[in-house]
């Protein structure tokens, strides 16, 4: 049986891999395991090591409390259904941040404020 938690920071994995634009293959060749072993993970059919998450988080270039976030009241209080209310389970959403991080720093500096204008006019 699934550990709502392990599905959790298996979401977390494959957000994270999505946005930056890495493949399980290229994730697993970093980490040094094979791609299966990263598809276990997404889905939460095996809990990931500490020693693990500490690769995984290196490979991902995010702290290590990034694949906790979301998670609420913690252990076995939480759901299943925690991440579908966060944005990052939107896949346009995910293609919108990936988009928005390829333009240059000043571009993407003018290009915030804009949508913040938008934003307040709305």
């Amino acid at each position: 049986m699934k550990h709502p938690v392990d599905v959790h920071v298996g979401k977390r994995i494959r957000h994270r891999r999505w946005m930056v634009g890495m493949t399980q293959q290229q994730l697993a060749e970093r980490v040094g395991i094979k791609f299966q072993q990263i598809q276990k993970y997404e889905t939460g059919m095996n809990r990931v090591s500490a020693s693990r998450l500490w690769d995984i988080s290196e490979a991902l270039q995010v702290p290590i409390d990034f694949f906790f976030e979301g998670l609420e009241g913690g252990g076995a209080e939480a759901s299943e259904t925690t991440l579908p209310s966060d944005i990052l389970a939107d896949k346009e959403a995910l293609e919108l941040v990936r988009s928005y991080y390829a333009i240059p720093e000043n571009q993407r500096r003018r290009l915030f404020e804009l949508a913040r204008v938008l934003s307040d006019a709305a």
